[in-house]
């Protein structure tokens, strides 16, 4: 359950991963440093709240972009169930395949919820050097909305002016 997961905290330099895309493009997290980049946890594409959830994202995407942030989101699905959940959803940005093995770079994050035996709900901001700089772990059952996610990228944004 979502409550017994220790996700990584915010001060910790985020696992490096790379998962595929799709049969023939994978993504790296190194691919984007020097980026902001948002990394949400989800069970998978067609749980209703996942694609709640994920819907609510792509609407947001301009606002992601303004704040510097590119958006990544990882299930334990195949690429070619994302590819398919992508079309139906009208969803542009990364749909990675946490499959082999299964739930790896979930688990690294401390993000995958091995009673339901996948990705938890979890979100992470991470900053232009690859540092955690908020986490977030959540009930499957409810979707975490943007909130979270823009005060944090909004803080990051801040700090850096103040600097």
């Amino acid at each position: 359950m979502a409550e017994q997961l220790s996700p990584l905290l915010p001060g910790i330099v985020a696992p490096d991963f790379t998962l595929p895309r799709s049969s023939y493009a994978a993504v790296s997290l190194t691919d984007f440093r020097g980026r902001r980049v948002i990394l949400v946890f989800y069970p998978a594409d067609w749980e209703p709240v996942s694609q709640e959830q994920l819907t609510l994202y792509q609407h947001h995407l301009a606002a992601f972009g303004r704040l510097g942030a590119v958006l990544l989101a990882v299930s334990i699905d195949q690429h070619r169930c994302h590819r398919a959940f992508a079309r139906a959803t009208g969803i542009a940005y990364p749909l990675l395949a946490d499959a082999h093995p299964q739930g790896a770079v979930s688990r690294a994050y401390g993000a995958y919820d091995d009673q339901a035996g996948a990705s938890a709900r979890a979100l992470f901001v991470l900053d232009e050097y690859g540092i955690i700089r908020w986490s977030y772990t959540g009930p499957a059952a409810i979707n975490p909305g943007v909130g979270g996610i823009l005060t944090a990228l909004e803080a990051v944004v801040g700090e850096e002016a103040d600097v």
